[in-house]
């Protein structure tokens, strides 16, 4: 007998690492000799969730939750931009200004978004995480359901290499020297496919439960893989 009882706290978790990333991606952090964005602490494991959604339930069911990540964090851009448009208070300078007008400044300097920046995000997490469970499914088919490893870290490698490349480019391209670019897409890919390659052991004690307590271990035979199948945006 087979159930979904787990699948709403992985979706949750998802969704929850996806929005958080975004919103502290503003931040530039010092790892070592590596400056990126601190949210490479949190982002991978988003990954880490979508290789348990398509192992475990399947690409059908991994689609689905991917479209509720985009719209959740559409949802959270919008009312963060609701929130910035909205004038201060007189009295308010978020404990740690003189004024509204500079708390005011510091509000959408740290959680305000360019479309240009929300527009290399959404496509970079779209076309990441669809080449990421899509790879994910079909080597599970090839190699039978074994080698679990080769499939999380194949897919990741493959998924994250085109998020750093879309957004990097879509979000940097003729703001900062092409020659930097390169350097930069290798070390957020490298740095991000190692993070969910040391997290291997523990994907699979996840991943091992799961399939037991749920009853499920999804084969993507006949599935239609198309990103928008199922999502109610594809043409007729």
């Amino acid at each position: 007998m087979t159930s979904s009882r787990y699948l709403p706290a992985v979706s949750a978790g998802f969704v929850t690492c996806l929005v958080v990333s975004n919103i502290i991606a503003v931040k530039i952090g010092a790892f070592g000799p590596w400056y990126l964005p601190v949210a490479v602490i949190v982002f991978p494991v988003a990954y880490i969730f979508g290789d348990i959604l398509t192992e475990v339930y399947g690409y059908a069911r991994a689609r689905q939750v991917i479209w509720i990540g985009f719209a959740c964090n559409a949802l959270a851009v919008a009312a963060i931009a609701i929130g910035g448009w909205i004038p201060a208070a007189p009295f308010w300078t978020a404990g740690g200004f003189e004024t509204p007008e500079a708390a005011q400044e510091a509000y959408q300097a740290i959680l305000g978004f360019t479309p240009r920046l929300l527009a290399a995000s959404f496509l970079a997490y779209l076309v990441g995480e669809f080449v990421n469970a899509i790879v994910l499914a079909k080597l599970k088919l090839a190699t039978r359901g074994r080698l679990l490893w080769l499939r999380t870290i194949g897919s990741t490698l493959a998924g994250q290499l085109l998020d750093s490349a879309i957004f990097l480019t879509v979000a940097f391209a003729g703001v900062l020297p092409a020659a930097s670019l390169a350097p930069l897409v290798l070390t957020q890919w490298l740095f991000k496919s190692g993070y969910e390659a040391l997290a291997t052991p523990l994907t699979y004690v996840v991943v091992t439960a799961l399939k037991r307590a749920e009853g499920l271990d999804a084969y993507d035979r006949d599935t239609d893989f198309n990103p928008l199948a199922g999502s109610g945006l594809k043409g007729g």
